[in-house]
């Protein structure tokens, strides 16, 4: 008697990119705790993947990481996927049973959205496993609500965040921009970086707007590195450097091997530089690891794509 085998249970694959502020603009914290933000993102070719495994009735959320430092990364409902997961299930009224596998491509806790991509590719996965038939815009206004950088992810490519960050308009660029990243293995607190920020503010900061970016966007429409190096910018980094003064050895490491503009990501810790080609960028991180100026350095290219499916 022939034992057939049981046909395996659906997986949907997803890839999103890590990101990287090429300007980020933080005005006076408001009422609600929030600072408003005028940002620039540029998604790079650093992608997280996830796969959206298809489980029994009942069975409810389970997370797994592989990857560089996954075992910094959480897998309960503190990780940012399973409450994609978990919302994308309310929204649609079906139960949020499913196994969600994460290999890490962006570093983590680097200030480059690894989570926040973990959580946009959840939400396109889950969708296609689930058949909830959502678009796009259903999908964006719930990473939104998930998070400024979740937003991106799902979107790529490069994009100007207002509000806090989540209000998202597709930004003309052309050409490719190298890049290479120096990462710390201990992370800065996100928190404490803003309040380091309002401290060393003293509610002296003014409103925020995008003319103030003019030239960064001259740049990014002309695919001209040398003009985008030299109007890279960060509000935030005075605040990371205060509480990291060891980033700024980072930084002009980079700048003596030739960086066109270098700055802290985000709210660190890590360093991105800007340089003149792919050789450049590996010639940028050559010069950190020999100077053991980052815990690891990694080298790519933007704008990358957003959130999809893969075959």
């Amino acid at each position: 008697m022939t034992h057939l085998a049981a046909a395996p249970l659906p997986s949907v694959r997803v890839r999103a990119p890590g990101k990287v502020n090429l300007s980020l603009r933080v005005g006076p914290v408001q009422e609600d705790g929030y600072h408003p933000l005028v940002t620039i993102f540029q998604a790079v070719a650093l992608y997280e993947e996830v796969t959206a495994r298809q489980v029994a009735a009942g069975s409810g959320v389970s997370v797994t990481v592989d990857g560089p430092h996954a075992e910094l990364v959480p897998c309960d409902e503190t990780n940012l996927a399973w409450r994609a997961a978990e919302s994308l299930a309310r929204l649609v009224g079906v139960e949020p049973d499913v196994a969600l596998h994460l290999v890490k491509g962006v570093p983590v806790a680097g200030g480059m959205a690894g989570g926040s991509a973990d959580a946009a590719a959840t939400l396109v996965a889950c969708d296609a496993l689930w058949d909830t038939g959502l678009s796009r815009e259903e999908l964006s206004g719930l990473a939104a609500e998930l998070g400024a950088d979740v937003a991106f992810a799902l979107l790529g490519h490069t994009a100007v965040g207002t509000g806090r960050g989540h209000l998202l308009t597709p930004a003309m660029t052309r050409g490719e921009f190298h890049w290479a990243f120096a990462v710390r293995d201990e992370g800065l607190s996100t928190p404490a970086v803003y309040r380091r920020f309002d401290e060393l503010t003293a509610g002296s900061g003014h409103d925020v707007e995008l003319a103030e970016d003019t030239g960064l966007m001259q740049a990014l429409r002309a695919g001209d590195a040398h003009a985008l190096g030299a109007a890279l910018h960060n509000d935030l980094e005075p605040a990371a450097l205060s509480l990291r003064p060891d980033l700024e050895r980072t930084q002009d490491v980079a700048r003596d091997a030739g960086a066109l503009g270098v700055l802290v990501s985000g709210s660190g810790p890590t360093v991105a530089a800007l340089a003149r080609s792919r050789q450049h960028a590996l010639a940028v991180a050559a010069s950190w690891t020999a100077e053991g100026a980052a815990d690891s350095v990694w080298c790519t290219s933007g704008p990358a794509h957003g959130a999809r499916l893969l075959p």
